[in-house]
């Protein structure tokens, strides 16, 4: 068939492009070879926050007796909680499903590969082939787990996220291979079911990417509920030949040998563009990623990519942002690009990690005079109420203009308070009119306000 827009990869930057396409008037199918909604929805973002929240209703239970309330022993049933998870996934994927036929977006199950002339071809599960061409052609196909040649995966011991989440009991004890998002989710979930969990990261902090005094206080965090963790620290080898796994660990200080049950390999994403014809149809690539200008058009004309294939940050909101943009260009529309870094990132271990902008180191290395405010949640009466003390906001102002250069949260709920951010700063807003601006009380976002008016020697409750 002939389609204005053919999408191929159904995660939340296909599917969401694929309803803005349909919006504005496009006649579109979305190629999907596996669930829609893709890793995301299926065995990413969305299961690993049902698992962490079964995670976190057992601390609750288990530390009950610090809010005046007596259980009796609560058992976890992995089996159950595994289920749990698998249960929201699926849902959402229907609620995918639901949104195709609301919109009128043809899904063509399959797996699809760019020919050059404006077509696709779509091979069925039966090894049937189909071809569809397209005026415009959106190579979304998302990320899988990388695969360190250290640490090769057998799906059985040596696992990815995917694995991860399924496993069929819950472990003694796992290995951590990396501390980015994925490794401190899987971390804190496990360590809280009651695995004994190492984290071996190779930078000098976990959580690299954030601000450091993050970093810090989530390994203070982390030491406190009894994960250890090993930074400036890498994997040599795996020994799988035993029962469990003999992991080989190169430290500043030499070798150690870390046995346990599980290794888990959460050390990044690497990009889905094998097979997709990409070469054949002329479509450039450079370190792994497909290039594209700003409104993710490819290197041939008619041919798009988005998500987790192009440069910039692998998150589930950027690629559905991206998408957006993408459509609303080819359907002749006047789009802003999208602001790499005006983007939230946000991790949902125990205590929760949310951040946007520069860091402070970043934000000195870029020139910029600075003015911090800091705001700790143990001087926060919510935070206090909750029994949620841990972490802290942190604000970077630019000090000659005022601007917001950068936010870093960590601690109970950051993840819902970040927002706030992300508009001030798109609609450049100062640090004087954030202190202006009443917060309410008692909220853990008024430490958003008390960071600001610390930056400016102007805070009440330090």
């Amino acid at each position: 068939m002939n389609y204005d827009v053919i999408i191929i990869g159904s995660g939340p930057g296909g599917y969401v492009a694929a309803i803005r396409a349909s919006q504005l008037g496009l006649k579109t199918a979305i190629v999907e070879r596996e669930s829609l909604g893709g890793i995301c929805l299926n065995w990413g973002c969305i299961p690993t926050k049902a698992l962490l929240k079964s995670a976190q209703v057992f601390e609750y239970i288990n530390h009950s007796a610090d809010y005046g309330i007596t259980t009796a022993g609560a058992d976890v049933d992995f089996a159950a909680v595994i289920k749990r998870s698998r249960g929201v996934a699926d849902g959402m994927s229907k609620g995918v499903q639901f949104l195709m036929k609301k919109n009128k977006i043809d899904v063509i199950m399959g797996t699809g590969k760019v020919k050059p002339g404006n077509k696709v071809e779509v091979k069925g599960a039966d090894g049937t082939t189909q071809e569809h061409t397209a005026k415009n052609i959106i190579v979304a196909t998302g990320g899988r787990s990388k695969e360190l040649p250290s640490v090769k995966q057998d799906g059985k011991k040596i696992i990815g996220y995917r694995q991860a989440m399924v496993l069929p009991e819950l472990p003694k004890s796992m290995l951590v291979v990396g501390s980015g998002a994925i490794g401190v989710e899987f971390a804190y979930f496990y360590a809280t079911m009651g695995t004994k969990v190492t984290v071996v990261e190779f930078l000098d902090n976990i959580v690299p990417v954030e601000d450091e005094d993050i970093s810090k206080q989530l390994l203070r965090s982390f030491k406190k509920v009894g994960i250890e963790v090993m930074t400036s620290s890498s994997v040599e080898s795996v020994d799988t030949s035993g029962s469990g796994c003999k992991v080989q660990v190169k430290t500043a200080s030499g070798m150690q040998t870390i046995e346990c049950d599980i290794v888990l390999s959460a050390a990044g994403v690497v990009a889905n563009i094998e097979n997709l014809g990409l070469e054949e149809t002329g479509i450039k690539t450079e370190k792994g990623k497909v290039v594209v200008d700003e409104f993710y058009n490819t290197t041939v004309k008619g041919y798009y990519a988005i998500g987790d294939i192009v440069s910039g940050q692998a998150l589930a909101h950027v690629a559905s942002a991206e998408g957006i943009i993408c459509v609303e260009k080819i359907a002749g529309h006047s789009p802003e690009p999208l602001d790499y870094n005006n983007i939230p990132g946000c991790t949902y271990c125990t205590p929760e990690i949310a951040s946007v902008g520069y860091t402070e180191k970043a934000a000195k290395a870029a020139g910029y005079e600075l003015k911090i405010g800091k705001f700790p949640f143990s001087a926060s009466g919510k935070a206090s109420a909750a029994g949620a003390k841990d972490g802290f906001v942190k604000l970077i102002f630019d000090a000659k203009y005022g601007e917001l250069l950068g936010a870093h949260m960590i601690g109970f709920n950051v993840t819902e308070m970040i927002a706030e951010i992300v508009v001030a700063r798109k609609l450049e807003t100062t640090g004087h009119e954030i202190i202006k601006s009443v917060h309410p009380h008692p909220t853990m976002s008024e430490a958003i306000m008390e960071a600001a008016a610390d930056a400016y020697g102007e805070v009440i409750h330090l």
